[in-house]
């Protein structure tokens, strides 16, 4: 398709007509420009039918907004969790949480799912160390996560979670503005408080809610996405085993290779086009994250996983205005991972043949249901 049809129009999985765009190029030239594609439509529902696009952008609905109105969500999340001083801060955290989980599977004997035993306890605590949750409550937000993001769920159960969710986050709002300490969701209602335009309890709960759902399910997929990856391709989990300083690499290149999901959903505001297809105000464009980013135009033989490809410029967490706003914390899990798991369990492997591995369906999440896997030792951190 990117050869021959590089905007094709579809019917998506909700039914709704758009056009997808597959070609590098092109994916950034829709990302990059919010004037002629704007995120009002939400960038999901061409996946999610509980997501509809044609509803109105509520008070705190950051993701729906465009230019300046966006602009003032970001500069109060970028001091909490996006600054290379924050990133810092959290790093020896984020180490600390993975060496606990292996520590805890040393003892272990037999296959585990690494899904469940390191990939989804290692983001879901990270994230909620980061927003002061307490820890008898993490569970709760893997429930909500798994249930926003599956396209199984109807809008009344999804309205339910997020009653829930909302009501939950916003009594840990009330207590920061009266009590803020050092986490992120402390510096979100201070930043908040301070602002030229402060911020409501609303929109500080729909922004702490989004980074909770969101940190949440999609990192740990790519944890384990990256995983099955590597142990496909042995001579290079072998390679991080010896050497951990190629982690950071070698999560740029898993998300180039694996992330993506679904795609991104924009409305066009104005008649245009896209690599001279015409696209009328009002049409809604579909940009195929993943396929962009195994175009052979950008990365060459971009089917082969290679953690010394300088896999910078992929768009695994977006690009442009609305590019992921935690991809740093992210990038900080992914790498940690890589840099823990193969270096203290060099022998990591799938306990059952890899054709037998099940992926996640119904979701704008990718990635395999579980990652049963053995090992023959677990080294001393």
């Amino acid at each position: 398709m990117r050869t021959r049809t590089p905007v094709a129009r579809v019917t998506c999985p909700t039914g709704i007509e758009a056009w997808l765009v597959t070609r590098y190029a092109d994916a950034r030239e829709v990302l990059g420009d919010s004037r002629r594609f704007s995120n009002r439509c939400g960038p999901a529902g061409h996946m999610l039918a509980n997501m509809p696009p044609g509803v109105p952008v509520g008070e705190g609905d950051f993701s729906k907004m465009d230019g300046q109105d966006h602009v003032r969500f970001r500069r109060v999340f970028a001091p909490a969790v996006t600054t290379v001083r924050r990133i810092e801060e959290f790093r020896p955290m984020v180490r600390r949480t993975a060496d606990e989980l292996l520590d805890g599977l040393a003892a272990v004997s037999g296959p585990v799912d690494l899904h469940e035993r390191f990939a989804k306890p290692l983001t879901s605590s990270v994230i909620a160390e980061l927003l002061g949750v307490p820890y008898a409550d993490r569970g709760m937000f893997q429930c909500y996560a798994e249930t926003m993001f599956d396209g199984r769920t109807g809008v009344n159960d999804l309205a339910a979670v997020r009653v829930a969710l909302f009501g939950y986050v916003a009594n840990l709002i009330r207590s920061r503005r009266v009590t803020p300490g050092e986490d992120a969701l402390s510096v979100l209602v201070t930043r908040g408080q301070a602002h030229e335009k402060p911020f409501t309890d609303l929109e500080l709960t729909k922004m702490a809610a989004g980074l909770l759902a969101a940190g949440y399910d999609t990192t740990a997929s790519a944890i384990t996405y990256g995983v099955l990856a590597l142990l496909a391709d042995r001579s290079q989990f072998d390679r991080l085993a010896a050497d951990p300083s190629l982690a950071a690499g070698a999560a740029e290149e898993l998300v180039r290779l694996l992330g993506g999901g679904s795609g991104l959903m924009r409305v066009a505001t104005v008649d245009t086009e896209i690599a001279g297809q015409p696209i009328a105000a009002g049409e809604y464009v579909v940009v195929a994250i993943q396929a962009a980013d195994h175009d052979p135009e950008r990365f060459p033989e971009p089917e082969r996983l290679d953690i010394d490809r300088q896999a910078s410029g992929h768009m695994g967490f977006g690009y442009g205005p609305h590019q992921c706003v935690g991809q740093q914390i992210a990038r900080l899990e992914l790498t940690t991972a890589l840099a823990t798991l193969p270096r203290r369990v060099p022998t990591l492997r799938l306990a059952v043949p890899q054709k037998e591995i099940r992926f996640k369906a119904d979701t704008t999440v990718y990635g395999p249901v579980a990652l049963p896997v053995t090992w023959d030792e677990i080294l001393p951190a």
